[in-house]
């Protein structure tokens, strides 16, 4: 949602509660070169549904990603999602950018659900729409961050001796992602499903551009604490059957069962969150889903997905239209991390200044 511009470039860091993902990119004639990538694992209980417990251990996951990667650049965007930001479109009498600047904070009080000195507040506008009476309305994108939380995650960042210069939504870097990465067709219905460790991100794009948006406190963390209860297992035992790896003891099968009635729970939402859409949109149908994050990885997900709602699902591809040097880079990590670098990439692309 948020759009690039041509100038000084930034380093897309997205801080999650699982790991830590880092992209640099930098702008080339015919789009994009990818400069730096990696991923730093967190410990579990570091931060917990978006919030830092603690926070002296994130700095020094950053640090050491940082120094891992051979990053530069001191400049980064970094994201929020969940319970810490509101998104909402809404219809305003037709006035210009800088009028709207200086009414938006009174605009935004009826439809956020905070104090709304407690938050920072930022809009899109997405055009015109004529009402039901025939009078022209201007649709605006508002979003409000809760102040604290931005000021946790700045934080943590500047200890690490960084500028978080750009913030920026997890739906909208998902967005930018998308952008740059695939094929915009007229009248094309997507979904970008992100399903990150504590929070699931839903943005419908129409024509390239948001429609419906929705973050979900549900995320690969149900997997890890599913199988940790039922099979009486440690949470690292957990998270790594997860994944796939054979725990000593352990009936595969069982694994498997629990993690078939996770992906019914997710795949649930999902369907929730695609009626509604439906309902508010004119009944448009939804062509495909493009599915990233950690959860992207459980082999039976997409699956899943596709035989459940009858939609196409495939694996978020963030490198797909980004240039990268094969003597930099090793092909195989990049297509195994992929899923996980979608923020990361679109926040990478995000310029100070954007909107």
């Amino acid at each position: 949602m948020f759009f690039p511009s041509k100038s000084k470039s930034v380093v897309g860091l997205d801080i999650g509660s699982s790991s830590i993902k880092a992209v640099q990119v930098t702008e080339t004639k015919g789009g994009y070169r990818l400069e730096k990538c990696g991923i730093r694992h967190l410990a579990s209980e570091m931060i917990v549904d978006g919030t830092i417990m603690d926070a002296g251990s994130v700095v020094e996951a950053i640090r050491g990603l940082i120094a891992d990667e051979k990053i530069k650049v001191k400049d980064v965007a970094i994201s929020l999602s969940g319970h810490s930001i509101i998104i909402k479109k809404i219809k305003l009498p037709v006035m210009t950018e800088d009028e709207l600047e200086e009414s938006v904070k009174w605009e935004a009080e009826q439809y956020i659900p905070f104090d709304i000195n407690d938050v920072n507040i930022d809009f899109h506008i997405l055009g015109t729409v004529e009402s039901s009476e025939g009078q022209s309305l201007m649709e605006v994108l508002l979003v409000a961050a809760k102040k604290d939380k931005l000021t946790e995650y700045a934080s943590v960042v500047a200890e690490v001796g960084l500028n978080p210069v750009v913030v920026d939504a997890d739906l909208f870097a998902l967005e930018n992602m998308y952008g740059v990465n695939y094929e915009i067709r007229e009248g094309e219905v997507i979904a970008l499903v992100n399903i990150g460790a504590s929070v699931m991100n839903i943005n419908i794009l129409k024509n390239g551009t948001s429609s419906f948006t929705r973050d979900i406190s549900i995320g690969g963390n149900r997997y890890t604490e599913t199988i940790q209860k039922d099979l009486n297992m440690s949470y690292d035992d957990a998270d790594r059957s997860k994944k796939g790896e054979d725990i000593g003891g352990v009936d595969p099968e069982m694994v498997s069962n629990v993690i078939s009635r996770v992906n019914s729970e997710i795949t649930s939402e999902i369907s929730r969150s695609f009626d509604f859409f439906r309902t508010t949109s004119a009944h448009e149908e939804i062509e495909k889903i493009i599915l990233s994050g950690g959860s992207a990885k459980i082999t039976s997900l997409p699956g899943h997905l596709h035989e459940n709602i009858g939609i196409a699902v495939e694996l978020a591809d963030p490198f797909r239209n980004i240039e990268i040097d094969k003597k930099v880079f090793d092909l195989e990590y990049l297509k195994e991390i992929a899923p996980l670098a979608a923020v990361g990439l679109g926040l990478a692309i995000r310029r100070i200044g954007d909107r």
